[in-house]
């Protein structure tokens, strides 16, 4: 996997889930990715919520998050 930074932030080496929730937001072919506090601020909800998500999504078997 290739390093992914932070398109607003700048912050370095976001990790696959928060890659996966930008792919699963915003599409798979996005060329900006957003640290989940940059992209909770997008989408005008907590981090915590994003969090949440994550879970539920891995739970659901979203390749995104194995």
């Amino acid at each position: 996997m290739r390093n992914v930074n932070c398109y607003s932030c700048g912050k370095q080496f976001l990790d696959k889930n928060e890659i996966g929730l930008n792919k699963k937001f915003y599409g798979r072919k996005i060329k900006k990715y957003f640290c989940l506090n940059c992209l909770a601020m997008d989408l005008e909800i907590t981090q915590e919520e994003l969090i949440a998500k994550i879970e539920d999504f891995k739970i659901q078997g979203c390749k995104l998050f194995i």
